[in-house]
């Protein structure tokens, strides 16, 4: 029997405003995924692939149609609803990796654990980046680290957490060639491991290859790859 989405969105627009008038981002937006599955999104610059992960994250409110994350309607929960519904099951990981600067490694990956009311949160922050290969680097802060640890240190905080859900936004977008394919191998290793589904949004074929489906962005709509 077929598991239930933990995301689905059915005819979702998205309109941003601009001075010329609404842009149409998203138009009619049609999207599933299931428990353990990874979907890469493809597409050029500026199609809504970014916005794809905004709306199905419950970070951007669609103009119209319908965002059902782990079964529930987005558009019925208010700011702290949408994040209470994330908290511990929804983890994103960022092209420019979004590490807070006055913390440490470690201190930004435990940061999630002790919101979500995580026993041992340092502990099993350190667990996770001995995991990434940085219990070196735990007491460094992000401007300390090289691109490629701020980005391992990023994956570490976004799975410490043990989320059902991953979305993955050009993670190896801001890394030399040889340090993103280090940085995709720990990561599909990591979410194999894990159990977790992905949402990969990447213009590197190669890497969407690897996934198990791939999902194309073009005129506001989705495509099979």
């Amino acid at each position: 029997m077929m598991s239930p989405p933990q995301l689905e969105l059915t005819g979702v627009n998205l309109a941003l405003p601009s001075a010329a008038g609404p842009v149409h981002i998203l138009e009619g937006a049609d999207f599933c995924v299931r428990a353990g599955e990874r979907v890469a999104v493809v597409g050029p610059s500026g199609s809504g692939k970014s916005s794809l992960i905004a709306v199905a994250a419950g970070l951007e409110r669609p103009t119209a149609g319908q965002v059902r994350l782990f079964g529930q309607d987005l558009s019925l929960l208010d700011e702290d609803g949408r994040a209470r519904l994330r908290r511990g099951r929804v983890a994103l990981v960022f092209q420019n990796f979004h590490l807070l600067p006055n913390m440490t490694a470690q201190e930004n990956v435990a940061a999630p654990l002790e919101i979500a009311g995580r026993k041992s949160a340092h502990e099993t922050a350190r667990a996770w980046l001995d995991r990434v290969g940085l219990s070196a680097r735990r007491d460094h802060y992000p401007h300390q680290l090289s691109g490629g640890e701020q980005q391992r240190t990023a994956l570490a905080r976004a799975l410490a957490v043990g989320p059902e859900l991953l979305f993955a936004d050009e993670p190896t977008g801001n890394l030399d060639q040889a340090t993103a394919a280090q940085v995709a191998d720990l990561m599909l290793t990591l979410v194999a491991d894990s159990g977790a589904a992905l949402v990969l949004v990447t213009h590197d074929p190669a890497l969407a290859a690897r996934l198990n489906r791939r999902v194309r962005v073009a005129g506001g709509r989705l495509h099979a790859a």
